[in-house]
């Protein structure tokens, strides 16, 4: 396939629908059944709302905000908005008040598309207090109506259909658009804690597409179907699936949640899923509980084909006469049935936004369940390489995506060059120029690159967290929450690959001297292994907790033994925090938390 032969994004979409007409694309459970939309509904769709947004005044460059769970109206107005030739700009539906009100003062947008009555909750005030958005279009069903300060709230079922000449002329501006224009802003944390703006182009998201279509052409592209699971807020999903779908002329199932994912894959019965690191460890688990519960003849046939399917990845020569005799029978036994539990077409799980559990991915690989590792960043739209199909390397995020250049910095640095760059930050220079120089891209991750050209990732260089699920948020945002409380005086957060967040607090002095004449114990020591001390310091952070955003939210807690000091250690001379003397300190206590479950 000619990637380089697409215009933009919006002409891909047309130009499939235009072969694909009446053929299902999206599917989502309606009344507790998929039903699907055609890519004639969904085009017929996108010319409507685009006609709409025109009519409202948005015009080329404006930004739009898209507060939505995933859905097929969700594509809709990504779509649309790009149409026009302006930038949509998802966000996250888990998003507070406040971080909504900067992503659309930030982005100066000038409406915002949102889904459902609980969200214009969060929306509606952040858009009241920017002058600037003055239109909050409404996906369900509603009625129309003017807002307190006048930010016009319409339902989408209120935009008049086009007319076919008017929707002709949509499309054909469409292709007007340049490929190298921008097309949205994905916000990421950043070590401020404020989200930036990340400027993603036609060009850089297509360049992503094309390497995704050159790995998966080694297992064969025909006529694929996705289950997307992960917001489409984020830029993995945007990209891997969303626009790469579209491309390839896919079908789509949304999932309803990770509670119900086991059931969705079922039923959509996809041949390509793209997800986070966390969906594959609940997947793991589940299995795992599964056999373990049933016993017997099944959990020894089970456990067998983990192994024998293991050392035939890690070492073939030690596979026994025992293990090649009995391994077509587990092939029968075994490894069908848990193909069967995806829906028993599934050519390849594809997992980033976090690094993924090595015994994980060898939990599926040897139960013949394909698992390509890929790394990425939303500055990169996003991915940047992945392990091919023929070679896996679980250890390793696999060679650069084709176009693709990777470089090691003298300080171990990654660095990336290509078309899939973003432009920059959105009205950040300054950090757009620490980023990019002289054409390279710093990641902030410290890797090497293996005799094979695999890349291998080992450690962060930015103070940023990526939980298990691919949410990237700053630690040192959600500190600055905790120490803001009078009772708590430093605080280090972790939870970089973990399902969520827990944190060392070191309580203020005047919180340890209450305490300690209250319940007479003579220091900090003492009270931190006191429950009615941890417990009280535990309604505390809960309190926070209800400032943050879910992502953000500090689960469990160890209360310091001693404050953080130069004297210690666990302070640097200029008064920060030394995050890894900490974790030498304290990371088998947190790690007790995890075990211990959310």
């Amino acid at each position: 396939m000619d990637y380089s032969g697409i215009g933009n994004l919006a002409t891909a979409f047309f130009d499939q629908a235009d072969r694909r007409t009446d053929q299902p694309f999206l599917w989502a459970k309606r009344d507790g059944s998929y039903r699907s939309w055609s890519w004639q509904t969904v085009s017929d769709e996108v010319c409507r709302l685009a006609a709409g947004l025109i009519d409202l005044g948005v015009t080329e460059g404006d930004r739009v905000v898209i507060v939505s769970e995933n859905r097929p109206e969700w594509v809709v107005a990504d779509l649309a908005v790009m149409a026009i030739g302006a930038l949509s700009v998802p966000t996250y539906i888990t998003n507070t008040t406040e971080d909504t009100r900067h992503i659309i003062e930030h982005s100066g947008a000038c409406a915002a598309i949102v889904s459902t009555d609980a969200l214009m909750d969060t929306v509606l005030p952040a858009a009241e207090a920017v002058p600037e958005c003055a239109h909050v279009i409404m996906i369900d069903e509603g009625r129309s109506r003017e807002a307190a300060d006048g930010t016009r709230i319409l339902p989408l079922q209120e935009i008049p259909d086009p007319g076919s000449e008017r929707a002709a002329l949509t499309r054909r501006n469409a292709r007007a658009i340049a490929r190298e224009a921008l097309c949205c802003l994905i916000y990421t944390s950043g070590t401020g804690g404020r989200p930036k703006g990340v400027m993603l182009t036609h060009a850089s998201i297509l360049a992503n597409c094309a390497g995704a279509h050159d790995l998966l052409a080694e297992i064969g592209i025909g006529e694929e179907t996705f289950l997307s699971l992960l917001p489409l807020s984020h830029a993995y999903e945007h990209t891997a699936g969303l626009m790469f779908p579209i491309t390839i002329g896919a079908q789509i199932y949304y999932a309803e949640g990770p509670d119900r994912v086991a059931q969705n894959l079922q039923e959509a019965r996809p041949t390509i899923m793209t997800a986070v690191p966390r969906l594959y460890e609940v997947l793991h688990d589940r299995i795992r509980r599964g056999v373990d519960q049933a016993g017997g003849l099944r959990a020894t046939m089970f456990h067998r084909a983990v192994a024998t399917g293991r050392r035939r990845i890690g070492d073939p020569g030690s596979l026994t006469v025992s293990d090649r005799l009995l391994d077509p029978l587990l092939d029968r036994l075994v490894r069908r049935k848990v193909a069967a539990r995806f829906g028993g077409r599934l050519k390849a799980f594809v997992s980033g936004g976090a690094a993924l559990n090595r015994d994980v991915g060898l939990f599926f690989l040897s139960l013949g369940v394909r698992i390509l590792q890929g790394y990425g960043q939303t500055e990169t739209s996003p991915i940047v390489s992945c392990n091919r199909p023929g070679r896996i390397r679980i250890e390793t995020v696999g060679p650069p995506f084709r176009g693709v250049e990777l470089r090691i910095a003298d300080d171990g640095e990654i660095l990336v060059r290509g078309d899939l760059l973003m432009k920059g930050y959105w009205r950040d220079q300054e950090s757009t120029d620490a980023t990019i120089v002289d054409g390279w891209l710093h990641t902030g991750d410290i890797g090497v690159i293996d005799a094979d050209g695999a890349l291998c990732i080992t450690d962060r260089k930015k103070d940023i967290i990526v939980n298990s699920g691919g949410d990237t948020l700053s630690p040192a945002r959600v500190e600055g929450f905790l120490t803001v409380d009078p009772d708590i005086a430093q605080a280090m957060v972790s939870g970089d690959r973990r399902p969520w967040l827990a944190a060392v607090v070191v309580p203020s002095e005047e919180c340890i001297g209450e305490w300690s004449s209250r319940l007479d114990l003579p220091d900090l020591a003492a009270l931190a292994d006191d429950d009615r001390f941890q417990a009280a310091l535990v309604a505390r952070v809960n309190e926070i907790n209800a400032t943050l955003s879910p992502v953000e939210r500090v689960r469990r807690i160890i209360v310091a033994s001693e404050p953080f000091t130069t004297d210690n250690g666990l302070m640097t001379p200029t008064l920060k925090v030394r995050r890894h003397k900490v974790m030498e300190v304290y990371g088998g206590a947190l790690d007790r938390l995890y075990d211990r479950g959310g």
